[in-house]
């Protein structure tokens, strides 16, 4: 079932890529500003200023290193996506670029000190909740896998206003995802639910 999501998910934000370019919407967000904040809530993870490898899990076109140029330096990035097309556009933006690196795989035995997800549980496509929470639970293992320090994610909230919920997106319970990873990966877990938009972020500190 995972690698039937993955093949959807892939092909759902290369089309978005495809139709819209390197801007926000080529990876399916609303804005900028929304954009920026999430990476400003997802790096409170990080405790460093430099000297410091991130692993950006679900990287597009590389909007998170330009946001991380401008606040931090002297790190090591390494942007993950599973489409080629993301890869491809993230490649051309920073192909003279040192401290970044682009790939469309990883390596089972990889670690960073830092991993980042933004926005890769929110669109579910025709995927029953539950096979969607379980590939959000095994993704969740991978990002612990490849961390050294803390890893943080950001899903939707099923706090959002029903009036704007959609049947193609997830709507998490923050509360069921924090207990899962205080069971599972640390007794230091934080939920940031308090910066308006329809998501809540899980830091994850090991």
């Amino acid at each position: 079932m995972s690698d039937n999501i993955l093949k959807q998910v892939n092909s759902y934000y290369t089309q978005k890529i495809i139709q819209n370019g390197a801007t926000p919407q080529g990876v399916d967000w609303n804005s900028l500003e929304s954009q920026q904040l999430r990476f400003e809530v997802l790096s409170t993870v990080i405790t460093e200023k430099q000297n410091f490898s991130v692993l950006d899990y679900g990287c597009g076109f590389g909007s998170m290193y330009e946001y991380f140029k401008q606040k931090y330096f002297d790190f090591n990035f390494t942007g993950f996506d599973i489409s080629e097309e993301m890869i491809s556009e993230a490649l051309k933006i920073y192909a003279d670029d040192m401290s970044s690196k682009w790939v469309t795989s990883l390596n089972d035995t990889e670690v960073f000190d830092f991993t980042i997800a933004s926005g890769i549980f929110n669109v579910k496509l025709e995927n029953k909740n539950e096979e969607w929470l379980n590939y959000i639970l095994d993704t969740l293992h991978k990002l612990n896998r490849h961390t050294v320090k803390g890893f943080s994610f950001n899903v939707l909230t099923k706090y959002s206003d029903k009036e704007f919920m959609r049947d193609y997106l997830y709507y998490a319970d923050p509360l069921f995802l924090f207990d899962f990873c205080k069971t599972n990966f640390s007794r230091n877990v934080a939920i940031l639910h308090d910066y308006n938009l329809y998501e809540f972020t899980i830091i994850v500190r090991k």
